[in-house]
C-alpha cells in the first residue's frame, strides 16, 4: 500500500489523516499525538462491560452443561466448549495486564486475578512481568522471554547448543510446532505455580489462593463427575485444545519477523513495527484472535483498548508508508506458512557453534558478525524529520531471513 493509499483508508476510516512531515520530537511522539487526538486511546467501559459480562455467562453455561452431562464421553464436546473459553478469558485477563480495561491499576489487577489465576488457572503477575518484558524487547537475543529458545529453536546458535533429544526437536521443530502446543496449557499451569512458590508478599498469596481454588476445583470437579478414564480424556482434550488455541492465537504475531541482536539499538517506533506482523480478517478473525491480528498498533500502543485497534490501523498503516517503515500484514495462513518456513530454515541450518551465539552463550554475549539478526546501527540523536530514514523501504520478501539495517543513499 502507498502512503496515499494509505492516508485515503484513514480518512474513509473517520481517522485524522493529517501526517505531519516534520515536528517536535520523535516520529513515535508524532503518531502518537495523532492518534491520541483521534479519542484511539480513551477506555472503552461499555464495550468491556459486555464482553466480560457474556464471556462469564458462556462459561457457567458450560460448566453448567457438564454438571448436566454427567458421566458421559459426550463430556469430550464441553472440553472443546470449555477449551476455547478458557482461551477468550485469557484475552480478557491479556487486555487487562495492559490496563485497557480501566485507567486504575487495581481494577485492572482485580479482573486480571480473577480472570487468570481464578478461572483458567494461569498466574497473573507472572504473566505480565513476563509479557511486559517481551513488549520492552519483541525479537530481541537475550532480552525478549518469548525467544529463549527453550522449546522452540529461534537462531542457528540455540539449535547447535542442543545435545541429543533437544537438538533432534530443533532440527523437525517445524513438523512438531503444533503438536507441542498441546503441552502449552500444562507448561503455563506448571510456570504459574513456579513463579508463586518462589515469591512472597500479599499479593503473591492472594495469587496462590485463586490458583489453588482454580486447581482444586478443576480437578475435584472433573475426576468426581466423570469415570477416572474419561476424567484424564477429558483434562488431556481440554487443557491440550487451549494450549493449541492460545498458542496459536500468538504465534502469527512475531515468529518468522526480523531478530534485533542484544545489543543492537533501534527506536521504539522500527523496534515495534518491524518484529510485528498484523493478520488480515473480518470482525470473526478480530474475536478468534482477542484482537491480537492488530498486533503493530498493539505494540506501539499496548493500552489502546482492543476494539480501538481495527480503527488506528489505517492510521499507523499510513505513517509509516509516509516513512518508508515496512508494515507487514498477511492471511492467517500464510502466517503460519511463514512461522513454519522460519523454523524449518532455522532447524535445519549449520550455525557456527554455541559460543559464538548469545542465545546460546548466555545473555551477556555479543551477537556474531555472521548471524542474521538484526544489526541496527545507533542512530544519531536528533529530531527525527522524515529525510533521515534509517531503514529500507520496501518490505523484505522474507521478514524471518532479513535483518533490519539502514538504507543506502
Amino acid at each position: 500500500m502507498t502512503a496515499d493509499s494509505a492516508v485515503g483508508a484513514a480518512r474513509r476510516a473517520g481517522v485524522p489523516s493529517m501526517l505531519p512531515a516534520s515536528g517536535a520530537g520523535s516520529d513515535y511522539a508524532q503518531l502518537s499525538r495523532m492518534v491520541k487526538r483521534a479519542g484511539l486511546l480513551r477506555r472503552r467501559p461499555v464495550y468491556y462491560s459486555l464482553k466480560i459480562g457474556l464471556n462469564l455467562v458462556l462459561l457457567a453455561a458450560g460448566w453448567t452443561a457438564f454438571a448436566v452431562l454427567g458421566r458421559s464421553w459426550w463430556q469430550m464436546l464441553v472440553a472443546v466448549f470449555l477449551a476455547v473459553m478458557f482461551t477468550q478469558t485469557g484475552f480478557i485477563g491479556h487486555d487487562a495486564g495492559h490496563r485497557q480495561i480501566s485507567g486504575s491499576k487495581r481494577v485492572n489487577g482485580v479482573i486480571g486475578r480473577i480472570h487468570g489465576n481464578l478461572l483458567i488457572g494461569l498466574s497473573y503477575g507472572w504473566w505480565v512481568a513476563k509479557h511486559n518484558r517481551h513488549h520492552a524487547h519483541p525479537n530481541q537475543i537475550g532480552r525478549d522471554p518469548d525467544i529463549g529458545g527453550r522449546a522452540i529453536a529461534f537462531t542457528p546458535g540455540q539449535v547447535q547448543a542442543r545435545r541429543r533429544v533437544g537438538a533432534w526437536l530443533g532440527r523437525y521443530q517445524a513438523w512438531l510446532f503444533f503438536p507441542m502446543l498441546l503441552l502449552e496449557g500444562f507448561h503455563l499451569h506448571i510456570a504459574s505455580v513456579r513463579a508463586l512458590l518462589g515469591h512472597s508478599g500479599k499479593v503473591r498469596w492472594a495469587e496462590a489462593g485463586l490458583l489453588a481454588v482454580h486447581i482444586g476445583g478443576y480437578l475435584t470437579v472433573v475426576f468426581v463427575v466423570l469415570s477416572p478414564l474419561q476424567a484424564v480424556v477429558f483434562l488431556v482434550v481440554q487443557q491440550g485444545l487451549f494450549g493449541v488455541y492460545l498458542g496459536s492465537s500468538f504465534a502469527p504475531n512475531h515468529k518468522g519477523m526480523p531478530v534485533v541482536g542484544r545489543n543492537e539499538k533501534v527506536d521504539f517506533l522500527r523496534r515495534q513495527v518491524l518484529t510485528s506482523r498484523n493478520i488480515r480478517g473480518s470482525v470473526l478473525t478480530d474475536l478468534a484472535l482477542g484482537g491480537l491480528n492488530y498486533q503493530i498498533e498493539h505494540h506501539l500502543f499496548p493500552s489502546m483498548p482492543r476494539p480501538n485497534l481495527r480503527h488506528a490501523q489505517a492510521p499507523v498503516r499510513a505513517f509509516c508508508a509516509q516513512r518508508g517503515i515496512p508494515y507487514a500484514e498477511t492471511g492467517l495462513l500464510a502466517s503460519y506458512t511463514q512461522v513454519l518456513r522460519h523454523l524449518h530454515t532455522t532447524g535445519q541450518t549449520v550455525g557456527p557453534g554455541p559460543a559464538a551465539d548469545p542465545a546460546a552463550a548466555g545473555p551477556e554475549a555479543d551477537p556474531e558478525p555472521g548471524h542474521k539478526t538484526a544489526p541496527c546501527r545507533p542512530r544519531r540523536r536528533q529530531a527525527h524529520t522524515g529525510a533521515d530514514d534509517p531503514l529500507p523501504r520496501r518490505a523484505p520478501a522474507s521478514p524471518g531471513n532479513q535483518p533490519i539495517q539502514r538504507s543506502r543513499p
